[in-house]
């Protein structure tokens, strides 16, 4: 028992240090201020009318007319009936955000460590490494939310799995299923997939050293333990993974189902994402070496470089002044790299580094060779398009993987990875398994390895001529020199960080050979690196995330100004549509006041952007009549905006004389070319045969009016003196709307390639759409039967925990 209140102490101190490291961090949520997260002013643009429906009535639209034309809402953060992951979560994170992400990374990879059998003090040390890890601290500061959270509970998940492997199968499982929930939970499958290729390298190391020690019965007992573990916990979260599906097949995730360019061109891929966008974020092979000297690669596309670089000194002499210096050339474009663009690099740190290639030399066993595997899969997956061999086998023919975008993100499971080595190999140095002989000779040759990469990096340099492609439109701020001028500071970053990252390397190499000579004890050198570790990092790391990123509660609440231009298209009480040719398909500024055909995500609806790139950026204003786009943002020549109405949007719903068959996706879609839309629509048979069977006529009286809006429940009155076809100005989705007539259940069917249609009987009548999606009905129950299971399985290893026979004590 005392052994047991020692552990609880220990641990929850450690914990308290963890949050006071969070919020010392990010100190201004302490006076009230949020993040300024360019991520989530969007989102808050994209799930304005579903927030604002749900504050209204306390109810789940699951649906939002906001953006792109119509959605669900299922990616927008919807709320899902018996959600107990969710808010299991809640209390997890606690702390006001981003606080409570950065305690996340914290507290998931100290729970990491300390399965596996690593010392609290170096568990502390270790997670603070993983957590200040620089490329996990700039997700947060440009409010890649769901992926922080993913990546916050996947070091729990290897715990688990961990345990298991260790025989430890009560708390194995407990710990596997739970983190599962929680992951799935954070809704952001891509790091979920990613780390599960871990597990597979993982898996393939544990079986190889179970057949070399003829354990193969106990390996396999552990593979069906985390199989029912993982799938119970999957199963906690069904309502939002079945609808995340359901969606996925219907956005720009899933299978096209067009086969030609909008040029007229064939389709590179139908199944998923093309390769050029999966690999548009792809890192460069050298530039990985950031994961060691951060600014080797200039750093960020917005570097802040203050008033000592040779760039604001260039610009003062041009009789600019200082105000307007600073303004301007503050943030310079110092990245340099293969990538479109970046907000800093992916370092890992100095220390964490040289300690990873201490551990190739000292760390014995399964746990190293399936450390490195990761580390170097995940490596070269990261270079994607300039490691085309293998990124092309892997969209090819691995299950899911051209699902995915920005492969770069996948250093994530090396960020992961490199530091647990590196904790292990200073586990070693602290135990007796290997002598001081040989820890001082991997200690030599660690430190010469990190310091002729440091030289030969140095010398290297004048290969490099460290010039962007975006460097030549500088000239057009009239400063013809500009480019030269931020090539010497591109050099100069290059040369202070490479000193930099030796200096830290150095200086850890030099306490460890104290250590082992003696000289100082074991605490004080944890201290010491540890100070080293947080003082390498955050240095780093407060180049791109800091007080200045912070902003009033207020401003990010209300993301986006009013302008005239909203104030006048508001005063239209009409429900309608507006397309802002500003801005064009990309971007949340719309939706967060009118309902829009733009908008941002990062799966679209497929449809939606089929018709943008296909007819809307084309020019074709037929389809922009076709989606009730009442409204057109212009700038007149002097580039102020203007709201121009177009007369000839067609409404929210109109009847139709003529129904065109075609036969595929290819000839829907190019048909509405020269479609009269207001009079005909297009059908295509190979989804809805039968439909011209019905005898149909549209009245020159025919009305159809709008006369109550709900996001997921719209009623419309139709009046025509004949059998007809009525087609609305909403987007078609199969899997949840339902069309009544007078209360009885109709079936509708999708005409123009995204809209829906509907056959009316003659007279007048009432016509309602609701949203009544049976994926989250079946999944509740699913969600609900797993989260007692699960809940069940928890309180189960707490009894047996603490009602366990005393020959247990030791």
């Amino acid at each position: 028992m005392k052994l047991a209140l020692k552990a609880f102490y220990t641990h929850f101190f450690v914990l308290v240090l963890f949050v006071i490291t969070a919020l010392a961090y990010f100190s201004p949520v302490l006076q009230g201020k949020v993040i300024d997260q360019s991520d989530i002013r969007q989102y808050t643009g994209m799930a304005k009318e579903q927030n604002d429906f749900r504050k209204k009535t306390g109810e789940e639209p699951y649906w939002t007319n906001g953006a792109f034309g119509g959605m669900p809402t299922y990616q927008l953060g919807a709320y899902y009936p018996h959600d107990y992951v969710k808010k299991t979560d809640r209390l997890i994170r606690f702390l006001p955000r981003p606080a409570d992400y950065l305690f996340l990374y914290f507290l998931g990879f100290y729970i990491l460590l300390c399965c596996l059998k690593v010392d609290y003090k170096l568990a502390a040390i270790g997670a603070l490494a993983f957590g200040f890890s620089t490329y996990l601290i700039i997700i947060l500061g440009v409010g890649h939310n769901a992926k922080a959270h993913a990546i916050g509970y996947l070091p729990v998940l290897l715990g688990g799995i961990v345990l298991v492997f260790r025989k430890k199968y009560m708390w194995g499982f407990v710990l596997t299923a739970l983190a599962m929930a929680l992951e799935i939970g954070a809704n952001h499958y891509q790091m979920t997939y990613y780390f599960m290729l871990l597990v597979l390298i993982l898996g393939i190391a544990y079986l190889v050293d179970a057949f070399r020690k003829k354990k193969l019965k106990h390996y396999f007992t552990s593979i069906g333990i985390l199989i029912l573990a993982v799938i119970l916990g999957i199963a906690a979260n069904a309502t939002s993974l079945m609808a995340t599906k359901e969606y996925a097949d219907w956005s720009t995730r899933g299978k096209s189902e067009l086969t030609i360019n909008y040029d007229g061109s064939p389709k590179e891929n139908t199944n998923g994402l093309s390769k050029a966008y999966i690999t548009q974020w792809s890192y460069g092979i050298t530039e990985s070496l950031n994961l060691f000297v951060p600014r080797l690669f200039g750093g960020g596309s917005q570097e802040s470089m203050g008033e000592d670089s040779k760039t604001f000194t260039y610009v003062i002499d041009k009789d600019i002044p200082r105000s307007t210096a600073l303004k301007y050339f503050e943030k310079l474009p110092m990245y340099w790299g293969d990538q479109p663009g970046t907000s800093g690099p992916a370092y890992i740190g100095a220390i964490i580094f040289f300690l990873f290639i201490l551990g190739l030399l000292l760390v014995k066993g399964r746990a190293k060779w399936w450390l490195l595997g990761g580390t170097m899969m995940s490596l070269l997956l990261s270079w994607g398009k300039n490691f085309g061999v293998l990124t092309d086998f892997m969209i090819d023919y691995f299950p899911l993987y051209d699902k995915f975008r920005a492969v770069s993100s996948i250093q994530v499971i090396l960020e992961l990875c490199t530091p647990i080595l590196a904790i292990l190999a200073l586990n070693v140095i602290f135990n007796d398994f290997v002598s001081k002989t040989k820890k001082l000779k991997a200690l030599k040759v660690s430190f010469f390895t990190v310091l002729g990469l440091g030289i030969v990096l140095f010398l290297a340099k004048g290969m490099f001529d460290f010039s962007a492609p975006g460097d030549e439109r500088l000239k057009m701020t009239g400063l013809e020199g500009l480019p030269e001028v931020l090539k010497e500071d591109r050099k100069a970053v290059y040369n202070s960080d490479l000193f930099r990252s030796l200096s830290y390397a150095f200086l850890a190499a030099l306490v460890i050979w104290f250590f082992l000579k003696e000289k100082i004890k074991q605490n004080v050198v944890i201290v010491i690196l540890g100070v080293l570790m947080v003082l390498d990092l955050v240095g780093v790391d407060l180049r791109y995330v800091n007080s200045d990123n912070f902003v009033a509660k207020r401003r990010m609440a209300q993301p986006f100004q009013k302008t005239s231009v909203h104030e006048e298209i508001l005063k239209d009480k009409a429900i309608f549509r507006v397309f802002d040719q500003v801005k064009g398909f990309e971007g949340a500024g719309t939706s967060y006041f009118h309902q829009a055909i733009s908008g941002y995500h990062a799966a679209k609806p497929a449809g939606m952007e089929d018709l943008f790139y296909y007819h809307i950026a084309q020019g074709n204003m037929k389809v922009l009549n076709m989606l009730n786009v009442k409204y057109v943002i212009q700038q007149d020549e002097e580039g102020k905006s203007y709201p121009a109405v177009n007369p000839e949007a067609n409404g929210n719903g109109w009847f139709v004389n003529k129904l065109i068959e075609v036969h595929s996706a290819d000839e829907e879609i190019s048909a509405l070319k020269d479609l009269e839309v207001k009079n005909e629509a297009v059908v295509n048979t190979s989804l809805f045969s039968g439909i011209n069977r019905f005898n149909f006529r549209k009245d020159s009286l025919a009305t159809v009016m709008l006369t109550d809006y709900e996001p997921n429940h719209l009623t419309y009155s139709s009046s025509n003196s004949n059998a007809g076809v009525l087609v609305f100005s909403e987007m078609y989705y199969k899997n949840g709307w339902n069309a009544y007539i007078d209360g009885q259940l109709k079936d509708h069917f999708k005409v123009n390639y995204v809209l829906r249609a509907l056959k009316v009987p003659e007279g007048q009548h009432t016509i309602e759409f609701k949203f009544e999606p049976k994926v989250i009905e079946t999944g509740s129950r699913i969600t609900l039967a797993s989260s007692i299971i699960l809940g069940l399985v928890i309180l189960g290893g707490i009894g047996f925990t603490l009602w366990r026979p005393k020959k247990r004590e030791e």
